[in-house]
């Protein structure tokens, strides 16, 4: 899977363990929504309201950016308690490093297990990395603390929850809405423009098993790494030298790679 700039906000959130470093974008209304997962177009036109898990998370990531680690911690943890995957990996890294709450590397094991079940690569790996690094009382006190966290957040209880508004909003989709999904019908999204309806209803958005394959394409065999960028050095031209057509061309913002 390629991963967007916009992708990066979150995947960076996810595995950096030094979360106080990272940046969001922001406007003059507020934070920036950075969820990689659906189009800025379905956000503006209130796709989140019929989505727990994706809204939530969207604010996680919001309180994020305003630096509001505690809040986003909670969030988290509601986007969590509708099977959000990703949001249960952000839990266990806050609680790894203890950012937003108090550091629990036993806890932090037992949430990055949970993103873990459904086999997403990346969020096995990190599991798998926790386990190795927990002392035997840490270990103890996931074991101990395991079963009543999954009892409430596990796929077994909380994909329920998500699915009981997806099908709830589904049945609203009556008369015009549900001719939406195969004629052109533009949804207008005012300040913004318009989104065609077959985008807005698309089945993977709303049918519950399709909606879980839609998550799992993303997730499943994504692969994150780290960048480490060394420090930074200036350097400058001989004055005798000038710059060129050619020159300008060959500049860090080429073709291929992005501005820093």
């Amino acid at each position: 899977m390629r991963v967007t700039s916009r992708q990066s906000l979150l995947f960076s959130l996810l595995f950096a363990l030094a979360l106080p470093s990272l940046g969001f974008a922001q406007s003059k209304s507020g934070p920036t929504r950075a969820d990689p997962t659906i189009d800025p177009m379905l956000v503006a036109a209130g796709f989140l309201d019929s989505h727990p898990d994706l809204l939530y998370r969207s604010r996680g990531l919001d309180a994020y950016g305003d630096k509001n680690h505690e809040k986003a911690f909670n969030e988290f943890k509601r986007a969590a308690y509708y099977s959000d995957k990703p949001s249960q990996a952000i839990v266990g890294e806050m609680l790894w490093i203890g950012l937003g709450a108090q550091k629990d590397r036993g806890l932090a094991y037992v949430w990055m297990n949970l993103a873990a079940e459904r086999g997403y690569t990346s969020f096995s790996a990190k599991r798998d990395l926790y386990w190795q690094q927990l002392d035997e009382v840490e270990r103890a006190r996931a074991e101990s603390e395991g079963p009543s966290i999954r009892a409430e957040y596990s796929d077994a209880a909380a994909t329920p929850r998500l699915n009981a508004v997806l099908v709830r909003e589904r049945r609203k989709m009556t008369g015009s809405r549900v001719g939406a999904m195969s004629n052109n019908v533009q949804i207008a999204v005012p300040g913004v423009g318009s989104i065609d309806g077959s985008q807005f209803y698309d089945p993977k958005y709303w049918d519950p098993d399709l909606y879980r394959a839609w998550h799992n394409s993303i997730w499943t065999d994504l692969k994150i790494g780290r960048v480490n960028v060394g420090d930074v050095e200036q350097v400058r031209q001989p004055a005798n030298l000038e710059a060129t057509p050619a020159d300008s061309r060959n500049d860090d913002t080429g073709p291929g790679t992005e501005p820093h």
